[in-house]
């Protein structure tokens, strides 16, 4: 199972987490938020420059909302990211343009009430490399600490790979080894692994990532 640690924003964690001896397992994707009204807006404190210079082996995910094509891939460009997570309401034509480009995380918020996924994802099927599903409703993109219900996705009819997020912490690990979803990628956490928004608890994220991953092999 892959671990994606999003809401960065600190130079000395993003190093920690490139290191699995000083992690104890591997980290697979790093997120980097692009979103002005986020807490976490990686534009705060990091230019560029100062990830681009770092030349991470971890994958660089880029997190936008209702951005520009020209914003992303000038970010894409500066802070040289991996992979772009598109978090708002893009089209699928849009996510093909950009898909064109650069790998493509789309993501769905999930509301309260019961949600077709099958639906929600099928006209973006030939658009994107990836899925995420997050806690969210209509104008709420993401960050919410919540959770949806799991349970929508054991049947779901998915036939890309998907990251699963919103509310995860570090009691989750018996939970998330029950999906048993063929095309379960991974998972993303985030606020509940943080002092303080974009500044996270590093031993909480070592000792989550190292528990999920030792009894996934």
């Amino acid at each position: 199972m892959k671990i994606k640690v999003c809401g960065n924003r600190d130079i000395s964690q993003l190093k920690e987490l490139d290191d699995p001896v000083a992690m104890g397992s591997r980290i697979d994707y790093a997120g980097l938020i692009f979103y002005k009204q986020s807490p976490r807006y990686v534009l705060k404190d990091l230019a560029g420059k100062d990830v681009r210079d770092l030349k991470l082996s971890i994958e660089k995910v880029g997190v936008f909302v209702n951005a520009t094509e020209e914003e992303i891939m000038r970010q894409v460009a500066d802070f040289g990211l991996d992979i772009v997570q598109l978090h708002g309401d893009e089209t699928p034509s849009f996510c093909q343009h950009i898909s064109d480009q650069i790998k493509v995380i789309k993501a769905f918020r999930i509301g309260d009430h019961d949600t077709n996924i099958d639906w929600l994802v099928k006209e973006y099927d030939e658009v994107c490399d990836y899925y995420l599903f997050d806690k969210g409703a209509p104008g709420l993109y993401g960050g919410t600490g919540q959770k949806f219900k799991w349970d929508l996705l054991r049947n779901a009819n998915i036939g890309k790979p998907f990251f699963l997020s919103g509310g995860i912490d570090i009691s989750d690990a018996n939970d998330l080894r029950e999906i048993k979803h063929p095309f379960f990628h991974g998972v993303d956490i985030n606020s509940r692994f943080e002092i303080s928004p974009g500044i996270k608890d590093m031993d909480k994220v070592k000792n989550f990532v190292n528990d999920l991953k030792r009894e996934t092999v």
